[in-house]
């Protein structure tokens, strides 16, 4: 029951929006499209259901070709990100409304609307209207909706991202488990990389409509193909600056020194992309190889227990992410530590070359 996606490529008035795709789903799995915005991640879910057909390419599913199927012939739900009841209906109705569609028998309907209804702990609002639910309890309802139909697809497309803070959280820690059972293919679009960790399963990176890297998510996390994935996989993202091997030593600017490891010392002498992520840029000391570094401050960001500062290092905008509440004023210089154990090296082509212990986290 894989989805394969073969050489699938999108253009739109000779603009492209999905460059040619190779990708296989497998029967059972959860799998992430992590993009920003206009990645092309909402047009390749909807390459996949059926709603758009591909300038190029084929779609295959389970051993078929259904590139020219519609959407109506095809066992796909979707939910999006804003979240989309029938307000006329209730909870009850709405959860049925494909099954009534499919014309399932009332009582195997019935079944599988409190079976849902359970699951999504929806039972006390059946008989509710929409409008009487909170946000969470709508977008539940939503996708109630979308699995009720046990589809041999599920898309989420950024379904938590209008949800406040706590409803986002519960539903998180509610998605692996909805789906733990099912022999469904599941993708799950997001902007954010935690969720993508969080989640676990595989994750696609994409970047101006191309997959970048796809595979098991902390493989895709620790071992990034090139310099764009390990940035697409990075939140916020990832640091960059040139840097120059000279044989046991690595030269950032004129007198930020440090020396290569085990993982990196069989490297050439020449000049390569350092990329560090944020969390490994500090206020204090701190990992494994602290390298000091000192930078002008552009912005500085409080957020609970964690304060996000980007700072001007040699001309590249840096940013440091610390435990901890720590007060800077802006264009004043500052100190920084820079965790160099979990450092990663690109050539100039942007592929991954070395990373500093074998993995960069």
């Amino acid at each position: 029951m894989a989805l394969e996606l073969k050489s699938v490529a999108k253009q739109v008035d000779g603009e492209v929006h999905i460059h040619p795709t190779d990708l296989t789903l497998a029967p059972g799995s959860f799998n992430v499209l992590l993009g920003t915005t206009l990645s092309g991640k909402t047009t390749l879910m909807q390459l996949m259901a059926g709603l758009e057909r591909p300038t190029s390419g084929q779609i295959w599913f389970n051993g078929r070709d259904v590139t020219g199927v519609s959407v109506q012939k095809r066992n796909v739900s979707m939910v999006y990100q804003q979240f989309i009841n029938y307000p006329n209906l209730s909870v009850y109705a709405n959860i049925a409304s494909p099954l009534k569609l499919a014309r399932i028998d009332k009582a195997e309907i019935d079944r599988r609307v409190q079976e849902m209804a359970e699951l999504m702990r929806l039972t006390p609002m059946l008989d509710r209207r929409p409008s009487e639910l909170s946000g969470g309890q709508q977008q539940r309802t939503a996708m109630a909706r979308a699995l009720v139909k046990d589809a041999d697809v599920v898309l989420l497309d950024e379904p938590l991202a209008n949800l406040d803070f706590k409803l986002r959280e519960e539903l998180r820690d509610e998605l692996p488990r909805l789906f733990a059972d099912r022999n469904c293919i599941a993708v799950y679009a997001t902007t954010e990389p935690m969720e993508a960790l969080l989640f676990g399963g595989n994750t696609a990176t994409l970047h101006e409509g191309r997959v970048t890297q796809f595979g098991p998510t902390m493989e895709s996390y620790q071992h990034p193909r090139d310099l764009i994935s390990a940035q697409v996989f990075s939140e916020p993202p990832m640091n960059a600056a040139k840097v120059t091997k000279q044989g046991g030593e690595f030269l950032l600017g004129s007198s930020i020194r440090w020396q290569a490891d085990a993982s990196t010392t069989g490297m050439a002498d020449g000049s390569y992309m350092l990329g560090v992520r944020p969390h490994r840029v500090t206020i204090r000391p701190d990992g494994a190889q602290p390298v000091a570094i000192r930078g002008h401050v552009r912005i500085a960001e409080l957020s609970g227990s964690e304060s996000t500062v980007h700072f001007d290092l040699n001309g590249n905008d840096w940013v440091s992410l610390s435990t901890g509440v720590h007060d800077f004023d802006i264009g004043a210089e500052a100190d920084f530590h820079m965790d160099v154990s979990r450092a990663m090296y690109f050539d100039d082509a942007g592929h991954l070359v070395g990373a500093a212990g074998g993995r960069a986290d």
